[in-house]
């Protein structure tokens, strides 16, 4: 009986340490790059969260950042293995900074529920976006500081102050210099308020977040010179004493550098939250140049160069602006701001690009859960003289901005414009056939009117996203594992007494 009990236990201890070592099998390998994403959601055409996070593992994408704290995308990014900055969005500010409580229900909601084994790797909480912008005059600026106070207690409540960190990413125009990146100072309106945050971020060991954009540099002055904004040298240098800055991104982040030295923090790490090249919507947003001024960052970073101000030490890391294009973004800025992705809205790549991760080229997206392939086109056999409202009706509400100067179906003439603003609406209204009406002008096609460079779109299928693997479904497979496990040892057990 002695010799047969002996025998169970070391049955049962060997069942119990394999389920383990199946338990400790990671999903997803760590993925420790210092380049990451921005994954925005302002479009009609939005891919599930599962198939984006995919997109992104596919790629040896190891660190995304959120404008939100999206319920879709945190349970995506569930044993995904990435890196996550989620977002408290301005509008949330002076609420979580009045009341602890509030702060206390933000963190649980979004953040306590989200992590833990198998859980999403989150990492930064971004206390507002660009909060001190000149634009905001003033708005949000003496909601930050507060806000984060009660952010950081309620870390501290849920055990989670060791491993999430609080930044604000702040807009380049925080700082400025009269010439040269060594007289950079900040804004008179920000020295106290940035002085209080940059003691906070030393304190915690966390990085100033900057976001940094040369292509706004250059399509803001025409004086600006064009070979400054990329990284393949310039026939303008700046020279500033003893350094040489050929390159705006390195002219740019030593500004900072020399403004957080003269509140006495010049030491602080430094992340990009921002940096990107759009590829249309203004003469000098093309995919060419998208991919040099990409291609040359990343090249750039991961060199390990650093910059005059700092040799050898390149930013923490870095978040190309943007993943996906975000057909929904206001205008005013520019139709640029429509076309940051490096991806289309669909998850495919708009560009040869080293991530310097692992794949020397792209991977598109797979399982997109399109519409059925069908356009809305002008009718051929219609007079279009009186098209005009149906077209600002059309670019109203869906986007044409590929149309205008500077875009990839500014040639293709009137009544392919016509046929472009159709279909346009028609995808955003999701294929309603009288979406495609416009009084008869309009006409449902099964061939793809797609002209060269110019692509008309057939949107998502909004409604097939439940049935979207998740490769947050990694932590309910360890879960279920956990069940086969003890279901075994529960056999083993039984069968010693059998």
């Amino acid at each position: 009986m002695a010799a047969a009990n002996a025998g169970a236990m070391v049955r049962f201890v060997a069942a119990f340490l394999a389920a383990v070592l199946v338990m400790m099998v990671p999903c997803a390998p760590r993925a420790a790059a210092a380049v990451g994403v921005n994954w925005g959601t302002v479009s009609a055409h939005r891919m599930p969260a599962p198939v984006v996070v995919e997109l992104m593992r596919a790629n040896r994408i190891g660190r995304v950042k959120l404008f939100d704290a999206d319920q879709a995308a945190l349970r995506a990014l569930m044993g995904s293995g990435l890196q996550v900055m989620v977002g408290i969005t301005n509008e949330m500010l002076q609420g979580i900074a009045a009341s602890p409580a509030a702060a206390d229900a933000w963190v649980a909601r979004n953040v306590s529920r989200y992590v833990g084994p198998g859980g999403a790797d989150i990492r930064y909480i971004a206390v507002g976006n660009e909060p001190f912008l000149t634009s905001y005059q003033g708005q949000f600026q003496s909601y930050v500081l507060p806000a984060m106070t009660n952010i950081q207690q309620s870390l501290v409540k849920a055990n989670l102050a060791r491993y999430i960190k609080l930044v604000v990413p702040c807009n380049a125009d925080a700082y400025q210099s009269a010439s040269v990146p060594s007289q950079g100072v900040f804004r008179p309106d920000l020295i106290q308020i940035i002085t209080q945050l940059a003691a906070f971020l030393s304190s915690s060991g966390a990085p100033f977040v900057v976001n940094i954009y040369p292509f706004l540099s250059l399509y803001q002055s025409s004086d600006f010179p064009q070979d400054y904004a990329f990284f393949d040298g310039s026939s303008h240098p700046v020279v500033d004493g003893p350094n040489v800055y050929y390159n705006a991104f390195d002219g740019n982040f030593d500004t900072l550098v020399s403004a957080l030295s003269k509140i006495g923090y010049g030491q602080l790490p430094i992340a990009i939250g921002e940096v990107g090249w759009p590829t249309e919507g203004a003469p000098s947003a093309n995919l060419t140049a998208a991919r040099a001024f990409t291609q040359g960052l990343i090249s750039h970073v991961l060199s390990n160069k650093g910059t005059p101000l700092r040799p050898g030490v390149p930013p923490m890391d870095v978040y190309l602006f943007s993943l996906l294009d975000e057909e929904q973004k206001s205008t005013l800025p520019g139709n640029f701001e429509r076309h940051w992705g490096v991806f289309s809205f669909d998850g495919q790549a708009k560009y040869p690009l080293n991530l310097g991760l692992g794949s020397p080229v792209l991977k598109n997206a797979k399982d997109v859960p399109y519409l059925p392939p069908r356009w809305c086109v002008a009718n051929p056999g219609r007079d279009l003289n009186n098209v005009e409202n149906h077209l600002k009706l059309a670019c109203t509400m869906a986007d044409c901005t590929t149309l205008y100067y500077g875009g990839s179906c500014n040639a293709i003439g009137e009544k392919g414009n016509i046929s472009y603003a159709f279909n346009s609406y028609y995808q955003l209204r999701k294929q309603d056939a009288q979406s495609c009406d416009f009084d008869g002008l309009g006409m449902i096609t099964y061939l793809d009117p797609s002209i060269g460079d110019c692509r008309f779109l057939v949107g998502i299928d909004d409604s097939r996203t439940s049935t979207i693997y998740s490769s947050g479904d990694c932590s309910r497979r360890r879960f279920g594992l956990w069940i086969l496990a003890f279901l075994v040892i529960g056999f083993l057990q039984i069968g010693v007494y059998l």
